[in-house]
């Protein structure tokens, strides 16, 4: 159960309207990387977690923050929104460089939301939940939370460098400043998690299955050798099973594929080596293919 608080977590007020920076703005809101898709996954990994105690509260204590931060960044939109467009299309009319400024604005952020965010990214893309991960694995979803931090951090860094807004900065700087943390706390559970159950997803799954002739080879299909003094390819494996092997020019390991021709209601491209008789659909294996069909 959830209660809402009135105050933000974080004050969100630009110093100035601006209608085109409202329209990036939506990119941390509603882009893949988002605001919305950390939450969404979050809420739903902690839901869906089986291992209840330190983990699925910790889960949860940052979802719900998340929540918060799709509050602040709507919020901040729709303050970047006051006095658009009116305002701003009877100085177009007098000015055309104004004219060329509004031009960036997204219209529907007027016509369709009433001067208000929307669950969508940068470009009117709406969001997703493809853009969520909620596997059950603790291991694999805390990589993919720390993935979504970082292109979420790197993002709003980027935003912080297109506005001079002081409002809008101070904003963003508490925003970077709990993406640090969050990119720390997700690293320093995958740390604690790879330690009890091993770096590689799932730990669970017997590794005399694979295919280990290959398991801990790096198969260079570059030109050059480059990659070969990387640490992915010598020395001990990460997990502690194996060392790294470098291979040059791996060769193929399966068969030529040969696949059989599909059925006569498939209307396909028969095999060269087949002729089609005309009026019976039957195919006639020894023609030869360099003759023209009759």
């Amino acid at each position: 159960m959830f209660y809402h608080v009135k105050e933000l977590q974080y004050d969100a007020k630009p110093s100035q309207p601006d209608p085109v920076y409202a329209k990036k703005l939506q990119e941390i809101l509603g882009g893949q990387y988002g605001e919305m898709s950390v939450m969404m996954q979050y809420l739903f990994q902690g839901w869906n977690c089986r291992a209840e105690g330190k983990y699925r509260d910790m889960i949860l204590d940052i979802a719900t923050e998340e929540i918060a931060h799709v509050e602040m960044i709507a919020t901040m939109i729709a303050q970047l929104l006051d006095g658009a467009p009116v305002h701003d299309q009877e100085q177009g009319a007098k000015d055309p460089a104004v004219e060329a400024v509004l031009g960036g604005m997204n219209p529907q952020h007027a016509i369709v939301n009433g001067l208000g965010a929307q669950p969508n990214d940068s470009v009117g893309y709406p969001w997703t939940a493809r853009y969520t991960i909620a596997s059950g694995n603790l291991l694999a979803d805390f990589r993919a939370n720390l993935n979504a931090e970082s292109q979420g951090r790197l993002q709003v860094c980027r935003l912080y460098e297109m506005t001079t807004d002081p409002g809008v900065r101070d904003m963003l700087s508490f925003l970077i400043a709990r993406d640090t943390m969050h990119q720390n706390q997700w690293m320093a559970a995958i740390e604690e998690l790879e330690q009890t159950q091993g770096a590689i997803v799932p730990s669970t799954f017997n590794q005399e299955f694979e295919k280990q002739e290959v398991s801990y080879s790096f198969m260079n299909f570059s030109e050059g050798e480059e990659s070969k003094t990387g640490r992915w390819a010598n020395g001990p494996t990460l997990d502690g099973q194996a060392n790294f092997e470098y291979i040059q020019n791996p060769k193929a390991m399966g068969q030529k594929p040969q696949l059989q021709p599909g059925p006569k209601f498939i209307h396909g491209t028969p095999p060269l080596d087949l002729r089609i008789e005309r009026g019976s659909g039957k195919m006639d294996p020894a023609h030869n293919n360099n003759q023209p069909l009759q």
